[in-house]
């Protein structure tokens, strides 16, 4: 299981594979203990985040575009501007996180817990919703899915 720790390093070697360069990995982060981190402006379009511990973590403009984030502890995390188009966030827990301006299009959001979260700009357009819980979030000005009321 990766730490904090190895991030760096991580990050590094996801960059080279989103390059094509040989010596690069796929960031593998599922069950990271990354409460807290500092991933602001992170490039982690693909990696596999499945179950991680994200809780109050600072993703701000993070590039999370088909993201395995299944299970993902997300609760109070900041993912303003956040990129998670066609991300997989089902069972995640985003309770409390700020999404302004996060870019959910066509995002698996099946069963994650929304519950108080800000949505406010969000681009929720084709996103699967289903049995998802937004008691309390804030949808002002949100792109919903076809079919969605604000």
């Amino acid at each position: 299981m990766t730490d904090m720790n190895d991030l760096p390093e991580v990050l590094r070697l996801h960059q080279l594979w989103l390059e094509g360069d040989p010596t690069g990995r796929r960031a593998d982060l599922s069950g990271a203990n990354l409460v807290v981190a500092d991933l602001k402006g992170a490039n982690l379009i693909g990696a596999n985040l499945k179950e991680a511990n994200l809780y109050g973590a600072d993703l701000y403009k993070a590039n999370l575009a088909a993201a395995n984030l299944v299970g993902a502890n997300l609760f109070v995390a900041n993912l303003t501007g956040a990129d998670l188009a066609g991300a997989d966030l089902a069972g995640a827990d985003l309770t409390g996180a700020d999404l302004t301006g996060a870019d959910l299009t066509d995002a698996y959001l099946t069963g994650a817990d929304l519950t108080a979260a800000t949505l406010t700009d969000a681009s929720l357009y084709g996103a699967d919703l289903t049995a998802a819980k937004l008691t309390g979030a804030n949808l002002t000005k949100a792109t919903l899915p076809e079919g969605w009321e604000q």
